[in-house]
């Protein structure tokens, strides 16, 4: 799944974008800088580094965010592509129409593709793709959004039929999640047969994964010959691989307290694109005393979010009162409600009936910065009675413990996917939050007519969520990209950890 930043992920439902046919490249979003005169090496091999390296190369199999950043739209692709900059590009579909009553999408596919293997693309791949993901066995963070799917047709090789079971405005967005495999493909986990402008060379476990330049790809070709992910367990070995050019760019800085070797050393640039990645304290609301509306807006209070975001990433980051960052649509500065007040929070957990306090545990995930925002909380919530244990774990623990069991009272978690506030809508995710009112206005705005009707409803439900305090919204990360001088046509927002390395240009 691609819902937390390190393990996995959540889905989400979203407006279907404006669709355009465009060929593949990086979105607008990408770096332009280039060199002196204009020249790059055609045969470079990129060297990217990352604390993310996939759990495993299949993303229906709780892959993680590092086979989303390191195959998605560069080892697979979908029948829609969504860009650096959140559009919707048609990709593998060549043209695509809706029924009258919404229910019915049917898609014609690009000519001339080919998987990797050398096998052409047909509709019965797109066909097999689209039930691995809603099958029963499939981790995939889209697998509840496409679950809609009631049947796929295909009428011939190049047309697919897509019967929904009800209408879903998301449903184009979604598809643009989906990777496209080779209906005949084996080992997923280890080996892949996508159709995108690179192949697999080689995955070494713990240390690094190779992409080479596909020749038979469709589209144009990569501007590289290949792409090296390297994978690091902390930020300071990774920001010491960039200094000694074993890497050309870091996808993702964590150490801020690092960047002035960089802003000050003139073979790099910092880049501070967008993020969509919002750091949680999620409370599980059915379990007391998160049951209590008063006691989560309490907690809420007592957190000095301004302080945690200036002690974990300086003068990085923003401050959010929502699940919703300024570039979803239905955006709304929350800021407001519930926020940082010591004598509120004391006057509500005392009209709660927790005038002394009270303690819980609260699960944690073991890599940065969970483990230093826990200390943090602790000791904000310590001012106000409030007694906080620390259970650290793992990626693989949190998923089965807090994920699939639901077993804790609060966790903290990143959530790095845009549009993804209506998972408030599904009493039955992980966070436990039940209000009938807003599933009831998550469902009508995905059956919606209109992207502006879509919106008017997600803003109640935003609204709605941050004064039941449904969780408490730390911080926004920032996305800073630390690259080369040499290195032009990077990713500069990542959005949802996509990494798109095929426009990326090395000089000499």
């Amino acid at each position: 799944m691609n819902l937390p930043k390190k393990p996995l992920s959540a889905g989400v439902l979203t407006v279907a974008l404006a669709v355009t046919l465009a060929a593949c490249g990086g979105g607008s979003g990408s770096s332009n800088s280039t060199s002196a005169n204009g020249s790059y090496d055609k045969n470079a091999t990129v060297n990217v580094g990352s604390l993310y390296e996939p759990q495993n190369l299949d993303n229906t199999a709780g892959g993680g965010q590092g086979v989303t950043e390191a195959l998605n739209g560069n080892v697979y692709e979908g029948l829609f592509r969504l860009t650096d900059d959140g559009k919707v590009d048609k990709l593998l579909a060549d043209d695509y129409k809706v029924s009258g009553d919404g229910l019915t999408y049917t898609f014609t596919l690009r000519d001339g593709v080919k998987f990797h293997s050398g096998k052409a693309l047909t509709s019965k791949d797109v066909k097999y793709s689209l039930e691995k993901v809603i099958a029963k066995d499939s981790q995939s963070a889209r697998k509840s959004n496409l679950e809609v799917i009631k049947d796929v047709a295909t009428p011939d090789a190049k047309t697919v039929k897509v019967t929904l079971s009800k209408k879903s405005i998301s449903f184009v967005y979604n598809l643009s999640y989906v990777w496209i495999i080779n209906s005949d493909a084996k080992n997923l986990k280890t080996t892949e047969d996508g159709t995108g402008p690179y192949k697999l060379n080689k995955w070494t476990r713990g240390s690094a994964l190779s992409l080479d330049r596909f020749a038979g790809y469709w589209g144009s070709a990569a501007k590289n010959k290949q792409v090296a992910f390297h994978y690091y367990k902390d930020a300071t070995a990774l920001n010491n691989a960039l200094l000694t050019n074993a890497v050309d760019v870091v996808t993702s800085e964590q150490s801020p307290d690092a960047l002035d070797q960089f802003k000050s050393n003139q073979n790099y640039k910092v880049n501070d694109g967008d993020s969509t990645t919002k750091l949680l304290l999620a409370f599980n609301d059915k379990a007391k005393p998160f049951t209590d509306v008063k006691v989560r807006q309490a907690v809420s209070a007592a957190i000095d979010d301004k302080k945690l975001l200036e002690s974990v990433w300086g003068g990085y980051g923003k401050e959010i009162g929502s699940m919703v960052p300024p570039t979803d649509p239905w955006y709304e500065d929350l800021t407001d409600v519930n926020a940082y007040d010591v004598t509120k929070a004391k006057k509500l957990l005392k009209e709660a009936g927790y005038a002394k306090g009270f303690s819980f545990t609260l699960d944690t995930p073991n890599y940065d910065p969970h483990p230093t925002a826990a200390t943090f909380i602790k000791s904000q919530l310590a001012k106000v009675g409030i007694t906080v244990k620390i259970n650290t774990i793992t990626p693989d623990e949190w998923y089965t413990k807090v994920y699939k069991n639901h077993d804790f009272s609060a966790t903290l978690q990143e959530h790095v996917n845009d549009r993804d506030l209506v998972w408030y809508g599904n009493p039955d995710f992980y966070w436990g939050y039940d209000n009938k009112q807003v599933t009831k206005w998550v469902e009508q705005a995905e059956a919606a007519s209109s992207t502006q009707a879509q919106t008017d409803l997600l803003k109640k439900v935003n609204r709605k969520t941050a004064e039941d305090a449904a969780s408490d919204w730390l911080y926004l990360y920032p996305q800073i990209v630390v690259a080369n001088t040499k290195l032009s046509g990077y990713p500069l927002n990542g959005l949802n950890s996509q990494f798109f390395a095929y426009d990326i240009k090395k000089s000499s």
